[in-house]
């Protein structure tokens, strides 16, 4: 680890599962510690018919990924069932580079990602140039808002392929070392890790004494709502553009 750097003597928390060690070294490449305390644990909706919604899949025109936990739990149901990625024809969109990156790592191409990697903003920009009526289905968490289903101008079907819940052990442990750090940043990547943060750890800790940063607009309106000050937000919502953000930000305050 670098002896100074903009984030020397900083802790830097990742409420969200970093689906990469690449965030933890740049983290320390800028002189900083990181920490993983997940507010969220994710886990596959196993249900009676999947394999019959699976094989389903081939008839729609376009899969619509908004997160690497959706391609996951997808390709679970893929594995379990032997459905190779080749039997699938349907275009594939992904919100996000990351997202788009988990796809192509088990063998489909993306076709479509938003200028910006949120679902407002994709229902906005998705145009196929397909003339027929299409079909389209959304594969989602449980805590997935409406927008995708009611925005697009398709038929649009859902599945949901994975469930959110609250990690409560995490919350204890980022309350101590907010307590024991003097210099300290939480970074949030979702609304459902500012909800758990929000309900659990706010009344014991507050929201001041350490930086506050927001992968994107939709994070930062939550953290807003939830009376935070965010000091962080990338122009490109990645976590390694968001320690880069909060990198150059704590630079400027030096």
């Amino acid at each position: 680890m670098p002896e100074w750097g903009p984030l020397h003597g900083e802790a830097v928390i990742f409420t969200g599962t970093p689906k990469s060690l690449e965030v933890f070294d740049l983290v320390r490449h800028y002189g900083g510690t990181p920490y993983s305390m997940p507010l969220i644990q994710v886990k596959e909706i196993e249900g009676p018919n999947d394999e019959t919604k699976l094989k389903r899949c081939m008839d729609f025109d376009w899969l619509i990924f908004t997160s690497q936990s959706a391609v996951k739990a997808f390709h679970s149901k893929m594995v379990r069932f032997n459905m190779p990625y080749q039997h699938i024809p349907s275009k594939i969109a992904a919100v996000g580079t990351q997202t788009a990156a988990a796809l192509e790592k088990i063998g489909f191409t993306v076709e479509f990602i938003p200028s910006i990697f949120s679902a407002d903003v994709f229902v906005k920009q998705f145009k196929p140039t397909e003339d027929r009526k299409l079909r389209v289905l959304f594969l989602k968490g449980n805590l997935a808002g409406s927008i995708i289903r009611e925005e697009l101008p398709f038929q649009v079907e859902e599945w949901t392929v994975y469930e959110t819940g609250a990690q409560p052990d995490s919350v204890t442990s980022i309350i101590d070392l907010l307590k024991k750090e003097g210099n300290s940043t939480v970074l949030f990547a979702s609304p459902s890790a500012v909800r758990v943060f929000e309900e659990k750890a706010v009344p014991v800790i507050g929201w001041e004494g350490y930086t506050v940063g927001a992968i994107g607009h939709v994070t930062e309106k939550a953290l807003l709502e939830a009376g935070a000050e965010v000091e962080v937000k990338p122009e490109i919502y990645t976590l390694k553009e968001l320690v880069n953000a909060l990198a150059r930000r704590k630079e400027e305050i030096q």
